[in-house]
């Protein structure tokens, strides 16, 4: 790697991205509560646009907990001192990847090989 990582600079990002998501966490649940069935107070179209949202705000609460446990991992992985390191070549990888995505675990080249099928 040509360019060396500062790795308390992703510590904190990675902590303050950590943090954005949990604090968000009660209005994520608010949004995902159950849509009553009284359609005396709610229109069929309401109910069915409130379902709509009801299910965009799971999917949504889905993905956030998805990214708590990429952040943790990447916490981890500083912890342990294998940050950085591609999780499959294990060659480092760019800093300006790590970035983009603090919570990356693989490189570039790994993830273009992912994508078209190559191991």
């Amino acid at each position: 790697m040509t360019e060396q990582v500062n790795l308390e600079e992703f510590r904190e990002r990675l902590h303050q991205l950590l943090t954005e998501l949990e604090g968000n966490a009660a209005v994520r649940h608010a949004s995902s509560e159950t849509v009553e069935l009284d359609q005396t107070r709610t229109g069929r179209l309401s109910r069915m646009d409130a379902l709509q949202g009801q299910a965009m705000a799971k999917a949504s609460a889905a993905r956030a907990e998805h990214q708590i446990l990429r952040i943790r991992a990447a916490l981890r992985r500083l912890g342990d001192g294998s940050f950085g390191d591609c999780l499959v070549c294990e060659e480092p990888i760019n800093p300006a990847r790590l970035r983009a995505d603090p919570a990356a675990t693989i490189c570039i080249d790994c993830a273009e090989k992912r994508e078209q099928g190559v191991r």
